[in-house]
């Protein structure tokens, strides 16, 4: 069963929804005590990094996340607060990456927020994206991306720049882009971590 960690950080309706189409339990984490009851888990998150990161330590669950075994997935700013800074923000995050959330650079050919469909090519071999071709299109809406570093970058994507659209580092997941927005290879992904 997966447990979505609450923090005030964003509306988690279209993720519930995909879950329940896929026939995924999940239930709710706002405690310490809640991470009990789960295998897994997913670290929502929509808007500000900065201000998702206020929210987050307010639940004192930080440390407790930091000492997690099972696996768990960040979505989008979810992802971003598992990084070790944000320059959204001048935040400073959770630091389970040490890797850094940068500003997408003003380009007169891209408009930022980069919104809509976009390509993700994976980098490594992991169950995360069992079944999915290289190169499927997942959606995104983001100002900030998640810098290259091959040592965690699971995927990637090209906008503006080539950013990291998925990390991986021992049971610790994340991605950039929505896949409970992404239609079949997205519900893919959100099926595959739910057998990890």
């Amino acid at each position: 069963m997966i447990g979505i960690i609450r923090y005030g950080a964003g509306n988690i309706f279209s993720l519930t929804a995909a879950l329940d189409r896929l026939g995924i339990a999940y239930g709710m984490v706002h405690t310490e005590a809640d991470l009990e009851g789960f295998d897994r888990y997913i670290i929502p998150g929509v808007g500000h990094a900065g201000a998702a990161m206020q929210k987050l330590q307010g639940t004192g669950l930080i440390p407790a996340i930091k000492a997690l075994k099972k696996p768990t997935l960040g979505i989008c700013v979810g992802m971003q607060l598992m990084t070790a800074y944000s320059e959204e923000g001048d935040a400073d995050l959770v630091n389970i990456f040490p890797i850094k959330t940068l500003k997408f650079a003003s380009d007169a050919d891209f408009k930022v927020p980069h919104t809509g469909w976009n390509q993700v090519f994976a980098e490594k071999d992991n169950p995360l994206f069992r079944d999915i071709p290289n190169g499927s299109h997942f959606y995104y809406v983001h100002s900030y991306f998640i810098e290259y570093n091959p040592l965690y970058t699971l995927a990637s994507t090209n906008y503006i720049n080539n950013f990291s659209a998925s990390i991986w580092h021992n049971n610790f997941y994340g991605v950039q882009f929505h896949p409970e927005k992404s239609g079949t290879y997205g519900e893919t992904l959100l099926k595959n971590f739910s057998n990890i």
